[in-house]
């Protein structure tokens, strides 16, 4: 017996619906996970910042000591490449290493390896944050979502998203268990508390 045409009607309004709210939902994740990114990025132009501030400071105090002390040979009144190496060498303290700027250097970012093999199937069946939370435990200290995708992949992980990466930061950063403590870094907030988990 053939529907009504107002059931007809009514059905793909209904299969509308659940298209457009589907459709929102996909891209409301899809929003967090630009504002997750647009917060480490916002953190690497902050650090960008600094670095560039303090080494603005150190030419200046090395110019301003350098020229401020009139002792140079140079006829255009400016120090030479030599007198300001010199200088340099005079404002860096013992065992401080060379250069006017000592600024600690961030570690290096793990790189996202496309050719990884499952090397076993331990993850094949957990949610991120237990994946994350057994490789943190492992680990012994934090990670960057880079070497987590690498090693959850190597466990066997199947990611659906098209940015694995985003997808594990913003699991992480949701999660209560976990506590960013670098750009792209994140560590279990308790270790004594998970161990007894």
């Amino acid at each position: 017996m053939e529907r009504p045409p107002g059931e007809n009607l009514l059905a793909r309004f209904e299969q509308s619906l659940r298209q457009s709210r589907a459709a929102r939902m996909h891209l409301a994740a899809r929003l967090r996970e630009l504002e997750a990114e647009a917060d480490s990025v916002r953190a690497e132009l902050a650090e960008m910042d600094l670095l560039t501030t303090q080494t603005e400071a150190a030419i200046y105090r090395l110019l301003s000591s350098v020229i401020g002390s009139g002792n140079f040979s140079s006829a255009t009144g400016f120090p030479t490449d030599a007198e300001l190496e010199a200088a340099m060498h005079q404002a860096t303290p013992p065992g401080r290493g060379h250069g006017p700027a000592q600024v600690e250097r961030r570690p290096q970012i793990p790189i996202v390896r496309n050719n990884v093999e499952a090397l076993s199937d331990r993850f094949m069946d957990r949610t991120i944050p237990q994946a994350v939370t057994l490789l943190l435990r492992e680990q012994g200290g934090p990670l960057h979502v880079n070497e987590i995708y690498n090693r959850l992949l190597e466990g066997g992980f199947k990611f659906t998203g098209q940015n694995p990466t985003i997808s594990v930061a913003v699991s992480l950063n949701r999660n209560t268990r976990f506590r960013k403590v670098a750009p792209g870094t994140f560590d279990l907030v308790m270790r004594d508390a998970s161990k007894a988990s």
